[in-house]
């Protein structure tokens, strides 16, 4: 199978799934460029939302704590399986093509820094709840599952 064809056939997956990864890198370059240390913070809107540089050697939530290791790989294998569904599956309508390539752009963006760094760079510090810090992958990971759920369970075409 061509390049060209591959690209073609879900080509909106390949687009977010680009454009992802280099805002999440570009975000997390931002950052450790920008704060002296880890923990430094800065409010954007005081006690609400803040930017506050952290490293994550776990999951989620700080999960994991240390298991950057094995969720290097398990980083690899979703993006390599994403990757073959939108090369070698069939032609994906638009929602999953958007969901797919969000998912692809957060597992390549935080398994990147784990392969490279040993930790997740985060720096999305919503405390007016108290939420773990979390980073532009972590975003599109979520946004990803919501289009996945909504494709699967919203309403069809025909239904609207």
């Amino acid at each position: 199978m061509k390049v060209k064809t591959v690209l073609k056939k879900n080509s909106y997956f390949w687009v977010v799934a680009i454009v992802g990864l280099i805002f999440d890198q570009l975000t997390k370059y931002l950052v450790v460029q920008n704060f002296a240390e880890v923990g430094d913070t800065r409010p954007l809107w005081f006690n609400v939302f803040h930017l506050t540089y952290v490293i994550n050697t776990g999951a989620a939530f700080s999960f994991f704590q240390g298991g950057a290791s094995w969720l290097r790989w398990l980083s690899l294998a979703v993006s390599l399986g994403l990757m073959g569904v939108a090369s070698f599956g069939p032609k994906l309508n638009l929602l999953e093509q958007l969901a797919y390539g969000c998912i692809l752009a957060g597992a390549l963006g935080n398994g990147i820094d784990r392969f490279l760094f040993g930790y997740v760079v985060d720096f999305l510090d919503f405390r007016l709840i108290r939420f773990p810090v979390f980073n532009l992958a972590d975003v599109l990971i979520n946004v990803g599952i919501a289009l996945l759920l909504l494709a699967a369970f919203g309403p069809t075409p025909s239904q609207t």
